[in-house]
């Protein structure tokens, strides 16, 4: 019965063409819209993630913003960190500010930063070309420095940037050995290591710029340990030795987990909203089914008289409504599907195909069509066959 139905809804609706178009409009809508935010907010999240999966989101950083009598923000006060603080793997100590930089005839201003040899394993850099900088380098406080990419490229247009010597001013014009060119990496949240330059740290406070004063703290936290628990831990015992507005600290976990919940919340927002279409498409489906029962009185009363009962009657309509809002759920997927991709395509992120959007659209749809469908088909199968069969 249920497949005799299904092929006189598919009847109906292939002589209705119009009809059924203008029908199905709404859902179509109503299911698009649903499919394609979520997908869109699943794509721009899973690309968040993989931006923030770039600077590592095993990663704290504190940045030391004012002087502080409680605390010193020197290289030794990294061991505090470690002593005190459970799941810390490595604390990396970095100085930097800017200065010109020339070689030949090519010169520009830069960052420089001093750090330890370990801080381009902690902040997973690779090299293009050359070796980096070992803690002996940094003991001696040797004049070698690693270049990043960009840097690389305007003092050596032509390569071979290793092997040479750039001149760095400060104070006074000092020779360094480039040992080493490092890949590019996209830049995460500002940070950026393709327009810096890298010298050991203890030549940095020594022989480039006297100082105790450190400019931030990479932390590297270990497995199995959460990023954003470490972070928290960090400001409780910053907070109990010295001022809050001494020390900033930034963790990219904290911003994933913002980003989570923002783009959730969002999503389900904008969702609930479209969702208000299909509730629009669906009284539409009512209103289409009730001129569907005024139209085919004399057809119920012709069934009814050859033994139809009123739950086969009511059956028919539900099935005809139930198609109706099934068909323009799949669609509206389709149409969901196609938009997210023109988006993801224009926007340069990757398409994450929500298969939650679809159950829940195709739930959904179904649950219109049976909602709007059974008064319409209540009232065909309560019609009185000797007045349907007079009907003109």
């Amino acid at each position: 019965m249920f497949f005799e139905n299904f092929k006189l809804a598919l009847k109906s609706m292939w002589t209705n063409k119009m009809r059924t178009f203008l029908s199905l409009l709404g859902i179509v809508i109503g299911v698009g819209s649903v499919v394609a935010i979520l997908n869109l907010g699943q794509s721009a999240n899973d690309s968040i993630m993989e931006s923030m999966e770039v600077g590592g989101l095993d990663m704290v950083n504190v940045i030391p913003s004012g002087w502080s009598r409680e605390a010193t923000f020197d290289e030794e006060f990294s061991q505090n960190f470690l002593v005190n603080i459970m799941g810390i793997k490595d604390v990396v100590a970095t100085v930097s500010s800017t200065a010109n930089v020339r070689y030949g005839q090519e010169r520009l201003s830069t960052s420089i930063s001093g750090v330890t040899s370990d801080f381009f394993e902690v902040n997973k850099l690779s090299l293009l070309d050359g070796e980096f900088f070992t803690a002996t380098d940094n003991i001696n406080r040797r004049q070698v420095v690693i270049l990043g990419s960009d840097v690389a490229e305007e003092l050596f247009p032509a390569g071979g940037a290793v092997g040479k010597y750039i001149s760095i001013f400060r104070t006074q014009s000092k020779r360094y050995l480039v040992l080493g060119v490092l890949e590019e990496k996209d830049a995460t949240l500002g940070a950026s290591y393709n327009n810096g330059i890298f010298i050991p740290f203890n030549t940095y406070i020594q022989r480039f710029r006297k100082t105790s004063q450190v400019s931030s703290y990479t932390i590297q936290v270990e497995d199995g340990f959460d990023a954003t628990k470490v972070a928290d831990d960090i400001d409780e015992y910053l907070s109990s030795i010295t001022d809050s507005d001494t020390y900033t600290i930034f963790s990219p976990a904290q911003l994933v987990d913002m980003a989570n919940q923002i783009m959730t919340t969002f999503s389900s927002f904008l969702a609930a909203i479209a969702a208000i279409s299909l509730l629009v498409g669906g009284i539409g489906i009512m209103n289409i089914m009730l001129v569907s029962v005024v139209e085919r009185t004399r057809e119920i009363g012709i069934r009814k008289a050859l033994g139809a009962t009123p739950k086969v009657i009511r059956g028919q309509f539900l099935v005809e409504s139930i198609t109706l809002t099934i068909t323009g759920g799949l669609i509206g997927i389709l149409f969901g599907w196609l938009i997210s991709y023109l988006i993801v395509q224009y926007a340069g992120w990757a398409l994450h195909f929500s298969w939650l959007a679809v159950i829940l659209a195709m739930a959904f749809s179904t649950f219109v069509g049976v909602f709007f469908g059974w008064y319409p088909a209540m009232k065909a199968s309560k019609l009185d066959p000797i007045q349907a069969l007079s009907y003109e």
